[in-house]
């Protein structure tokens, strides 16, 4: 049987360049190289896009939505990683812990909006208490996300690896500040909510790891369930997932948000009282928060064991 031929569409990005590490080494498919000097020649784009049998678009949003109608080929399936489609008619949602019918979808699918990181984060925690009635679909939500430097770009990780870096580079920084962030949509629509939640990304002076929580008042919710029985729905729930962990009950000490580094899993984490519950999703921007997610994808998509190339 012939080799899945796989094309990535943006290799010199940030996510490109991570994807790329994961499947350089892969002898179950062919990798397709486009010429350095034609990457961004459309008519060759366009042809490695119709020889592929799954495209990756590594690309700015604007580019993505291009680069889809190049696709004529009815048997090129695509996971496109910017943010143009996954709020989109005609595309599935790349998270496939969430359900059976997610990852079923998937499988199936030929195109695929690979999760924001963000997003993965907040949807990770939130879904499945929509889903099992604790947390009601118009409860005003708060999240904040604390996240490395390399979710930004190549511009973002030049200026906090300069030698000229400004002072204000080297603690927290907050932004999005309009409240409007691009990964909004998709964390409202696939959670069912019937607002977004107030959200707050922050980047710090460290290159990769991120840390999303969710701030939950228990006594606004359906029972008022304390925390632990927040955990335990949350434990249920992935209990037979590879890639999404629920730790124990409670933490002892601090979380650091790079603490999951180099891995394509996420640990999701509890934390609170009768009255107030925190929930962190841990993982790193670039693993399932981004490449790992898009691999993880292909690998459900080519019809290989789910976690094949990826670090647990």
């Amino acid at each position: 049987m012939a080799k899945p031929k796989v094309f990535i569409d943006g290799k010199e990005g940030t996510t490109g360049l991570q994807i790329y590490e994961r499947l350089a080494g892969r002898t179950d498919i062919e990798l397709l190289l486009i010429d350095e000097e034609k990457r961004k020649d459309t008519e060759e784009r366009k042809k490695y896009i119709n020889e592929a049998d799954l495209v990756f678009f590594c690309l700015p949003d604007a580019a993505a939505i291009e680069a889809a109608e190049l696709a004529e080929n009815p048997k090129t399936r695509i996971i496109d990683a910017s943010t143009a489609h996954r709020t989109a008619p005609g595309w599935d949602y790349g998270l496939a812990e969430l359900d059976k019918e997610h990852r079923e979808r998937i499988r199936v699918s030929s195109r695929v909006a690979n999760p924001g990181c963000h997003a993965t984060g907040f949807i990770t925690a939130v879904y499945p208490l929509v889903a099992t009635g604790l947390v009601q679909k118009y409860c005003p939500l708060t999240a904040f996300s604390l996240t490395g430097y390399s979710g930004g770009g190549k511009k973002m990780i030049a200026q906090y690896e300069s030698d000229q870096k400004p002072e204000s580079f080297l603690a927290p920084r907050i932004y999005g500040l309009d409240l409007r962030h691009k990964h909004l949509p998709e964390m409202q629509k696939v959670c069912g909510l019937e607002m977004p939640p107030v959200f707050c990304p922050v980047v710090d002076d460290y290159y990769k790891g991120m840390a999303v929580t969710v701030m939950l008042p228990n006594s606004l919710l359906p029972g008022q369930p304390s925390a632990k029985k927040i955990y335990e729905a949350l434990a249920s729930w992935y209990g037979k997932e590879k890639l999404i962990k629920v730790h124990p009950f409670g933490y002892e000490g601090m979380i650091a948000a790079g603490s999951m580094a180099g891995r394509d899993s996420l640990e999701l984490i509890v934390n609170g009282h009768e009255d107030q519950t925190i929930v962190t999703a841990l993982f790193d921007n670039l693993g399932k928060g981004a490449s790992g997610a898009a691999v993880q994808n292909m690998n459900l998509m080519l019809g290989f064991e789910e976690t094949r190339g990826l670090v647990v």
